[in-house]
């Protein structure tokens, strides 16, 4: 649409009006920002980013169309910024008129649980005959759906959206954006019930997205859904159900193994699943009901299912072969997923080279059109290498830069060299027939199969938390030491980089000179410098704490012989009793940098010894007040004003009337709220999983593993897991008192925990070579796993090995 066309449709008016572009593209988020000229920005003031603030570098980085809600400073030449009431609204108005236009089925899911994993699987079998445009990931929120919707052209066959809601009224302006033809509840559960009166109230909400629908689909298992249903005003033309019941449309039947008989008013067929467990049985027999009920034969749908892969909820980040980072979204291929990808692409900053590994976009028409834009998107994310696999691809390889490398299929490809990936991050987008798991396999670095999971979007999440507690002046300073606890220093500071916090903390200044070299220019303060430190911290930038007058003598010199400032942060000793200057020691000292004229005092701060504990608060109350005596004596003294900080983050949460100018940010942000009391309201970053090795039966009577520890005292089943005290799994594990989750359930270890390897009880759990084990994530948690070794979890997650394969997620 060309903007012009989308400003007669809004009310809003231009604070400045440039070219009339034509707009191919919807954006909210900063970082996705890259078409210059065809992009349309909303600035949004949401929760915790007021997109407002990031116009001004959208600006200078030549980013043409804006629509705001507040006035903005100097605005240059040619630029659109069109100022209405309610950026949100315009948006879901926006994507409603594109909605408009297109006159075939579209089909709206929403419930409580699994309306993510049904929209994929659907859009997967489907997909063998429709050209299906679908939400991408789990965009179900009220800027989520409009963005969803916006891409749907008169090319696609099918639309399927999901949408979720967590407070009453947030329905009917999704509805007004999808505008569903057809429908399918997933379930109706607890999840925002706090929002809601009763259950009632909030099954009311979810409907008001069917009401007038040709089709909704639904498991007729639970009542009341049929009573609420049944008093709609305005209730679906034709209601079509599943279950395990007489009553249902069609009639599910459990068999024997992973086989279920299907009954319909003309028909008794049978079907194969992959798995017997309750959720995935739900999710894909909702899958079964649609397809069934609008044409689809049941050897069609058991081929569908069949040809149905894991569904990867995120893009995965992981080391590769050749210092290389490596992006693996290879379970299907089409234009709004592959921009997604090529957005978290962009945002990696470790290595400047940008490679993209893609696969034919299948059901895509006009296929040239089709081709046109992804030519356009190699250039707009500029992309530094390009490896073009398909028939499709390569007959239109003049549309392509010169240097793309053009294969016919997967195996060609996999034929040549993969010496030539070095040093750079590579995207892996394919299309499911395209096999790209082969490809990820290969530039994968090789390291055993025990992962550690970080989730980047409970991070920000936490991040957040901490933040919304802060006054708006306060300064942030995240500790990423110790590989950001255990989870990678690099990784979550780009991504901390990104929301633009204050300061980077570490212990050593190695860990600040790996930060430096993966491209962090944050500030970066660093805790522990010592004497041999003092060339990388002026090559680096780097900012020692000083903590005494000896550390402090040496430092002065070697900066002074540079001719350079010392950028130093000074450390007061208010009863932790570990480093820095003793308040006594305070005048002494303002008399040495009085001395000093090339001593910057950067900050002043102490470390508070007990602050997670309410027992000690006076103790910490008396640390507070000497360092805020002692800070404030140093800065009259010297005629100064710094940067002053003193609590982590347990004190963020407990004495939020001394935060000073900074807060240090360390455990709270991966998880865990050191005194409890915030707990609720951090999400777990990380889950470390290994997979069974082996499966094997002992018989009463018989040991397992070393010393012969492991007492079998009836005949038992038993697992050998991928893991062991050299991964992090402590031996204090071991002999029962450790427990790992598999397939939902608890199992204790039995035996002594090996280097490499652990041995856990299966005997009454069903359990295959290969499946999955949890150490640690929701269930155990951190916590759980600290209280049986008798530590604290910080001791949990930093000693999980680095020889452990971390990969990353986010949406």
């Amino acid at each position: 649409m060309k903007l012009s066309q989308i400003f007669d449709s809004i009310d809003g008016k231009y604070l400045s009006q440039g070219i009339d572009n034509d707009i191919a593209h919807l954006m909210t988020d900063s970082r996705k920002a890259f078409d210059l000229e065809s992009g349309l920005f909303f600035a949004i003031d949401g929760k915790h980013h007021d997109g407002h603030s990031f116009v001004p570098e959208l600006i200078a980085a030549g980013f043409q169309n804006f629509v705001v809600e507040r006035e903005i400073g100097e605005i240059p030449k040619n630029t659109n910024i069109i100022k209405v009431a309610s950026t949100r609204s315009t948006l879901q108005r926006i994507a409603a008129l594109k909605r408009a236009k297109f006159n075939k089925p579209v089909v709206a899911i929403t419930g409580s649980n699994g309306k993510t994993i049904i929209k994929e699987w659907l859009a997967q079998l489907l997909s063998e005959k429709l050209n299906v445009c679908k939400s991408p990931k789990s965009f179900n929120s009220q800027i989520g759906v409009p963005l969803s919707v916006w891409p749907l052209s008169e090319t696609h066959d099918i639309g399927i959206f999901e949408t979720g809601i967590s407070e009453p009224g947030e329905m009917l302006p999704l509805k007004k954006v999808i505008q569903p033809t057809q429908g399918i509840l997933t379930n109706i559960g607890s999840a925002h019930e706090q929002y809601f009166s009763s259950i009632d109230q909030k099954l009311d909400e979810k409907l008001i997205l069917f009401e007038g629908i040709d089709q909704f689909f639904y498991r007729n298992d639970n009542a009341l859904i049929d009573e609420r249903l049944n008093g709609m005003k305005k209730p679906p033309k034709h209601k079509i159900s599943w279950g395990f019941n007489p009553a249902a449309n069609l009639q599910v039947e459990k068999m024997e193994g992973l086989h279920f008989r299907l009954k319909s008013q003309s028909e008794v067929f049978t079907l194969k699943l992959h798995s017997g467990n309750d959720s995935y049985v739900e999710n894909i027999m909702h899958c079964v009901c649609y397809t069934y009920f609008n044409g689809w034969t049941p050897l069609e749908i058991q081929k569908g299912i069949d040809g149905l892969r894991p569904i990867k909820m995120r893009l995965e980040l992981k080391k590769g072969i050749n210092q290389t980072y490596i992006i693996d979204d290879t379970y299907n291929n089409d234009l709004a997923g592959l921009e997604i990808a090529l957005d978290f692409l962009a945002q990696q900053k470790h290595y400047p080279k940008k490679s993209l590994i893609l696969s034919d976009i299948p059901q895509s028409a006009p296929k040239e059109n089709t081709y046109a834009r992804v030519a356009e998107l190699v250039q707009e994310k500029g992309i530094t290498q390009l490896y073009a696999i398909g028939n499709e691809l390569t007959s239109f390889k003049n549309l392509f830069p010169a240097s793309t490398k053009f294969y016919f299929s997967t195996e060609d490809f996999l034929q040549s060299s993969f010496d030539n990936f070095e040093k750079e991050v590579v995207l892996i987008k394919g299309a499911r027939s395209f096999g790209f798991e082969q490809i990820a396999k290969q530039l994968t670095e090789r390291i055993h199969r025990t992962v550690l999971e970080i989730d980047l979007d409970a991070v920000t999440h936490n991040l957040n938390v901490y933040r919304q507690r802060l006054q708006p002046k306060t300064k942030l300073l995240i500790m990423v030491k110790a590989l950001a606890y255990g989870s990678g220093g690099s990784e979550i500071a780009h991504l901390l980089q990104f929301h633009k916090v204050d300061y980077f903390g570490v212990a050593y200044v190695d860990e600040a000179v790996q930060l430096r070299k993966a491209g962090i220019k944050l500030p970066i303060m660093v805790i522990n410098p010592s004497e041999e430190d003092l060339p990388n911290l002026v090559t680096y930038d780097i900012e020692p704490e000083i903590y005494g007058f000896s550390q402090l003598k040496v430092f002065s010199d070697f900066y002074l012989k540079k001719g350079i400032e010392l950028k130093g942060h000074f450390t007061i000793n208010t009863g932790m009793n570990r480093l820095g200057f003793n308040p006594e020691d305070v005048d002494a000292l303002v008399k040495e940098i009085e001395q000093l004229p090339h001593i910057k005092v950067q900050s002043i701060y102490t470390h508070l010894a007990a602050s997670e504990e309410v027992e000690h608060n006076d103790f910490s109350l008396q640390q507070l007040q000497t360092f805020k005596f002692c800070a404030e004596k140093m800065e009259q003294q010297l005629g100064i004003k710094t940067i002053k900080h003193a609590l982590n983050s347990a004190g963020i949460v407990a004495f939020p009337q001394y935060q000073f100018d900074m807060v240090r940010l360390g455990i709270g942000l991966y998880g865990i709220e050191p005194s409890g009391s915030l707990q609720h309201e951090l999400k777990s970053i990380s889950v470390l999983k290994t997979v069974i090795s082996q499966i094997r039966n002992v018989k009463r009577g018989e040991t397992v593993g070393y010393g012969r520890k492991g007492k079998v005292t009836k005949n038992m089943r038993i697992a050998t897991i991928a893991i062991g005290y050299a991964d992090g799994f402590s031996r204090i594990f071991s002999n029962g008192n450790g427990e790992v989750m598999l397939n939902g359930q608890m199992t204790k270890v039995i035996g002594n925990v090996c280097m490499d390897m652990t041995m856990i009880d299966i005997s009454n759990i069903e359990a295959e070579e290969g499946d999955t084990v949890i150490v640690f994530g929701e269930k155990p948690t951190i916590s759980d796993l600290a209280k049986k070794a008798k530590t604290i979890p910080y001791e949990i997650l930093t000693n999980v090995s680095e020889r452990v394969k971390r990969v990353y997620f986010a949406e």
